[in-house]
């Protein structure tokens, strides 16, 4: 009988199953039935190699002694007794512990094999608990919503609505559409200024690189239109009449606004709307001021720069009322900059300016400047200047100046110089002894028929010397022969009479050293002497008696006729007649009742005197007007010229001086031919006037004059 494994712990391992380290171990003994041949005598278990420290296994139930084939006793035969149930064990395979079983059990022995023990399977993986992981993905997931809420919370309400306000305003486009500017009339409705739709030509280079022109056909010259910026020059350059490669440079670049053309006309517009290029050209309406008059009081008129704003007279003047208030189109854009139809749209139109009536006549402001021109022409003078005024009204009929600029012809400089009638100051020379003679007369200090002795020169007692403008002997003059010879000597020794503050205060009254109320651009109020007549110097207190001492522009020196003429009451001198809405309504200029200087009486008196100027014998008969009375007085005025003098040679006159109407005045600075006002400036005074009271028919002087002594 073969003997059974020298190694009775180690057992085979099932087929199929790697002996491992787990084998080594001690198993519980189990119940084994009786091996054939006889009983077996239980042997002793060798003792086993010790294993590596392994988990705690269940405890090995001790096995009963078998029978080994040595028993030579035969033993009875025992009924074998029933195996208990085992316990479930774990299985544990040699192969799972890494031990191979002994070479005896591998090999074939040719022996029975011992009864093959039941190996434990290891014990399943312990289940899982979904709940915990349910429980993390929960509480991560919340993590998660509470970090969006966070996040949408202060997207939505901290920062929401800066948000939405960027985002609308990148979007967001405004056009402004300017207002149409006011028209500039006459006191007639002929026009002076007007302005006219015209339109800015803007490319966007960015959008025009997608531009695509193979589906457009060909273009004016049979080619075949290419795509981007050529194609678009190729629609372009026959409406702009600009070369196309000029052109198309233009149009490449990052750019979004590149001006193409400005002030096209709105026939060229509807050509390049009809090209349906909208998205990478477009027309903007711009204004463009014309003045269909020409030089026509043209340096009163003024201009506007590109922005449409007054630079200049009555442009400038009158810049509230001409320009009204532009309006704008805001709408939402895509991102190649085409408005969304469907977006928010809002618009606010244009308000127009308000129409603007000056009370300047067109005709005789032609008349004027025509005249003042041919003076400075034939005369040689440095230039001319001729003012007309309604005398009941203060309204300024003309004011013209000699070379007068074209404002549509901006090639020059010349159409910014203004007028030189409020800008230009001279010593308004014998032209101011009509104040002396109004304070005398007003003063009671003289009357018309005083007497004088007038010498060629007269010394003051203050040992000032002043002179007559030429030698002559002693003169028996009365005050009325005083003013109508022009004598300064004899005006120095009436005024001598007159306090020196009532001299300061009557140069005040007439408007002296006060803005004269046009409101032109670059109006002079001119040079007075102190403010305190004790500051006068001894000479001073006795030359602005005749005109001397003291400088004023044209329009005051102009005033103080009209304010004679108008029985001693002084209108404000204006050129706005009114104006009128764009829904029509005409607003009259106000007009104030006018201050009065000197009475009336005076203002009748000093008329009549002032008629004997242009009477046989006085220095202004060249002023005489056809039909009509005329009063007034010439003017020779000395004027400081680098290091040497010159003159401003004048007359200003009234008429009818029956009844007066009309003022008149016309300068000339450093006439060549003449340098006296009854030589040179009295016959343009009679042209003009005699035009004037023509055309604004009035009627012819009724009244004979009655004459005042000059002598005596």
């Amino acid at each position: 009988m073969t003997r059974p494994t020298s190694d009775p712990g180690r057992q085979r391992a099932p087929a199929g199953r790697a002996a491992g380290p787990r084998s080594a171990q001690p198993r519980a003994a189990q119940p084994r039935r009786a091996q054939p041949g006889g009983t077996s005598k239980p042997q002793p278990r060798k003792p086993q190699a010790k294993a590596e420290p392994k988990k705690a296994q269940p405890k090995a139930q001790p096995k009963k002694p078998q029978a080994t084939a040595q028993s030579k006793k035969p033993q009875p035969k025992r009924p074998q007794a029933k195996a208990q149930p085992k316990k479930a064990q774990p299985r544990a395979t040699s192969t799972r512990l890494g031990l191979q079983a002994p070479e005896s059990a591998r090999r074939g022995t040719g022996q029975p094999r011992p009864a093959r023990s039941r190996v434990a399977r290891p014990l399943p993986p312990r289940p899982g608990r979904p709940e915990m992981r349910q429980r993390w993905l929960v509480g991560i997931a919340a993590v998660v919503v509470l970090i969006f809420l966070v996040r949408l919370f202060h997207v939505q309400l901290v920062e929401g609505p800066s948000l939405a306000e960027r985002a609308q305003a990148e979007r967001t486009a405004t056009a402004v559409t300017p207002a149409h500017r006011g028209d500039i009339t006459d006191a007639n409705g002929v026009m002076l200024a007007t302005s006219v739709d015209r339109y800015t030509v803007v490319g966007d280079p960015v959008a025009i690189e997608d531009f695509r022109g193979t589906a457009r056909g060909v273009d004016a010259d049979g080619e075949m239109i290419e795509d981007g910026a050529l194609g678009i020059a190729q629609l372009l350059a026959p409406l702009l009449d600009v070369p196309k490669n000029e052109l198309a440079a233009q149009l490449v670049g990052d750019s979004r606004y590149e001006v193409l053309a400005r002030n096209v006309v709105p026939e060229v517009q509807r050509a390049i709307a009809g090209l349906e290029i909208r998205a990478y050209v477009r027309t903007d309406l711009t204004s463009r001021r014309t003045y269909p008059s020409g030089s026509v009081a043209g340096s009163l008129v003024g201009f506007v720069d590109d922005q449409q704003i007054g630079r200049g007279g009555i442009e400038a003047a009158y810049d509230d009322l001409l320009s009204g208030t532009a309006g704008s189109d805001t709408y939402e854009r895509s991102l190649d900059g085409l408005r969304i139809p469907a977006a928010g749209q809002e618009s606010v139109p244009a308000v127009p300016g308000d129409n603007v009536q000056l009370s300047l006549v067109h005709d005789i402001q032609w008349k004027a400047q025509d005249a003042i021109d041919e003076a400075q022409s034939e005369t040689g003078a440095e230039y001319g200047i001729a003012i007309v005024q309604d005398i009941r009204t203060g309204e300024i009929v003309a004011l013209a100046d000699s070379g007068a600029v074209d404002p549509n012809d901006r090639s020059t400089a010349a159409v910014a110089g203004g007028s030189r009638a409020v800008q230009a100051i001279f010593d308004p020379g014998s032209t101011g002894k009509v104040i002396t003679m109004a304070a005398a007369l007003e003063g009671g200090y003289w009357t018309p028929e005083s007497q004088f002795s007038v010498p060629y020169a007269y010394t003051t007692p203050n040992g000032q010397t002043f002179h007559d403008s030429h030698e002559h002997p002693v003169q028996r003059l009365t005050l009325t022969g005083i003013l109508a010879q022009s004598s300064n000597t004899g005006t120095v020794q009436a005024g001598e009479s007159i306090p020196i503050q009532t001299r300061q205060d009557f140069l005040e009254r007439f408007g002296f050293g006060q803005p004269t109320g046009l409101g032109l651009p670059g109006e002079s109020i001119g040079l007075m002497p102190p403010a305190d007549v004790a500051d006068w110097d001894g000479r001073t207190q006795y030359t602005v008696m005749f005109g001397q001492g003291l400088s004023v522009n044209a329009m005051q020196a102009t005033s103080v006729y009209s304010t004679v003429a108008n029985g001693g009451v002084r209108m404000t001198p204006t050129l706005f007649k009114g104006s009128t809405s764009p829904d029509g309504t005409e607003t009259p200029a106000e007009r104030e009742s006018g201050e009065r200087v000197i009475s009336e009486d005076t203002a009748d008196t000093l008329l009549r005197m002032m008629e004997t100027v242009t009477e046989d014998g006085g220095t202004g008969v060249n002023a005489v007007v056809p039909g009509y009375r005329v009063a007034g007085k010439t003017g020779t005025a000395q004027m400081p010229a680098g290091n040497g003098w010159t003159y401003m040679a004048s007359f200003i006159g009234v008429a009818p001086a029956d009844d007066p109407r009309y003022t008149v005045a016309v300068f000339l600075k450093s006439p060549q031919s003449s340098i006296f006002g009854g030589d040179v400036a009295a016959p343009v005074f009679s042209d003009i006037m005699g035009f004037t009271l023509q055309k604004m028919d009035v009627p012819p002087s009724t009244t004979e004059q009655e004459p005042l002594a000059t002598e005596w």
